[in-house]
């Protein structure tokens, strides 16, 4: 069973910055494919980002490109994800997900992930 916890998150202005982590424990860390959803209240939780075990092919959702950045630290089993010009659409639980690879997956999808954190608020005032 692997275990994720997300931190990091927080109350910040709109053009603001925070930086989410996902801590995994549990099993190795390897051949994962990690991923950020988020969900705001009364709406369905949304794809963020993706990234490989390696860390060499990541993937972002049309709304956090050129502003988030996801990566991954193999030796602390930890994902990040770096939010910059924060904007108050990007409030919402983000939350740390991973699934093993799987030839018909495309990743942006929550159903395919198996591990899921509890989530932590990110809040961006106007």
């Amino acid at each position: 069973q692997l275990q994720l916890v997300e931190s990091g998150g927080g109350l910040v202005q709109a053009g603001g910055s925070l930086r989410l982590s996902c801590a995994a424990s549990g099993r190795t860390f390897s051949n994962y494919i990690m991923g950020w959803f988020r969900q705001a209240p009364g709406k369905e939780r949304e794809f963020v980002a993706t990234i490989s075990w390696s860390g060499g092919s990541t993937y972002y959702a049309d709304s956090v490109k050129g502003r988030f950045t996801i990566s991954m630290d193999n030796v602390k089993n930890a994902v990040y994800l770096q939010m910059n010009s924060l904007k108050p659409e990007d409030t919402a639980v983000y939350y740390c997900a991973a699934v093993r690879p799987h030839y018909s997956y495309t990743y942006d999808n929550p159903e395919e992930y198996d591990y899921w954190g509890q989530g932590t608020q990110v809040t961006v005032s106007s």
